[in-house]
């Protein structure tokens, strides 16, 4: 019997953005990827899918709606064990919330970033034998944001 692929989501409200991480992991990296082009249905997208780790985007739609369905994502006992890798470019929001994102041990990836970095980010999260935590000693493979 085969091993089941890990299932990537990924929420974005970038069209190219999405095609490039179907391309990166799917083809060359052989996770199975789902995607969702944001409104406001990210949220109900990841919790219907239950997959086993979520890429998402934190700036998009009319307000910082990347943030409510973490918000959301952290809350909800049925998706809360997903692990979460949040890419954004608005790094000084990622710094005023770190204590946020490390409290729900979420890992940050800034924009733009190494593909490389992406992937190290990928396959800690879904190797974490606890789905979606990271130990306090063991923090995400690039810690981008600046102590102030």
């Amino acid at each position: 019997m085969s091993k089941k692929r890990p299932h990537i989501a990924v929420v974005n409200d970038d069209t190219t953005f999405l095609r490039l991480m179907e391309d990166l992991l799917r083809t060359d990296e052989g996770y199975e990827v789902s995607t969702c082009i944001v409104g406001t249905e990210g949220y109900e997208f990841i919790r219907r899918l239950q997959p086993d780790l979520v890429i998402l985007d934190l700036i998009f739609g009319p307000a910082e709606e990347g943030w409510r369905t973490l918000d959301l994502l952290t809350l909800d006992p049925q998706t809360r064990r997903i692990p979460v890798i949040v890419c954004s470019a608005a790094i000084q929001l990622l710094h005023h919330h770190r204590e946020h994102l490390e409290q729900f041990n979420v890992y940050v990836l800034p924009k733009p970033f190494d593909l490389d970095v992406l992937l190290d980010q990928v396959r800690s999260a879904i190797v974490d034998p606890r789905k979606g935590t990271i130990s306090a000693s063991q923090p995400p493979a690039a810690d981008p944001m600046p102590t102030e």
